[in-house]
């Protein structure tokens, strides 16, 4: 059976292989999202690096495809390709809204994801930017973001059943930030998953 798997990959069955799909973290954010999902979940938040390489390795030797960008990668395991697609929780249940048959799995380990925004500083609209933030951030608007599969940030709204929190939920943060992660593991040159995308042949 065809199964989905949101941000990070559980460990496989002994014996078992999966072919997986994720997109291209050279061309892909979402995909670096994936990637450090399942290296925090398995080095204990970034305290046991060594666990968290290996895991990757083991991790790109089973991927099969690495398209530019997470919606190919959804169209590509829709296609048939794949036993298992890393994405995030909201293309899952879209999928699901659309018709798609398949199962998605939250991992007891897992990465927090936020998208910021704000006004910027050159706006030549700051009223109408203040408003549109000050909305997107209301009720309202967290409603309509729950009903496509984002998680609202007012705890209130939240339907915990729906969107049940990890135990053990980590952030890009616990792993050092975007700053030191990009240079540290998605370098074009010196990267930890760059090597490893070469050496297993999946660059």
């Amino acid at each position: 059976m065809r199964w989905k798997n949101t941000r990070s990959a559980p460990p496989p069955r002994p014996g078992a292989s999966r072919r997986g799909v994720t997109p291209n973290p050279q061309t892909s954010g979402g995909a670096k999202w994936n990637i450090m999902a399942a290296y925090g979940a398995n080095s204990d938040a970034g305290k046991s690096p060594a666990k968290g390489e290996a895991y990757l390795e083991a991790l790109f030797g089973n991927v099969v495809v690495q398209d530019k960008s997470a919606r190919e990668a959804l169209q590509t395991f829709e296609g048939g390709k794949g036993d298992v697609l890393l994405a995030y929780e909201n293309e899952a249940i879209t999928a699901q809204k659309k018709g798609l048959e398949l199962d998605y799995l939250i991992p007891d380990r897992t990465i927090r994801i936020e998208t910021p925004i704000a006004v910027t500083t050159t706006t030549k609209n700051k009223a109408a930017a203040e408003a549109f933030v000050r909305f997107a951030q209301g009720a309202e608007a967290q409603n309509v973001f729950a009903q496509n599969g984002y998680r609202p940030v007012d705890p209130k709204l939240v339907d915990a059943e729906k969107f049940p929190t990890p135990a053990g939920l980590f952030t890009i943060d616990d792993l050092g930030g975007w700053s030191k992660v990009n240079g540290e593991f998605f370098d074009e040159k010196d990267g930890t998953v760059t090597k490893i995308q070469q050496e297993a042949g999946t660059q």
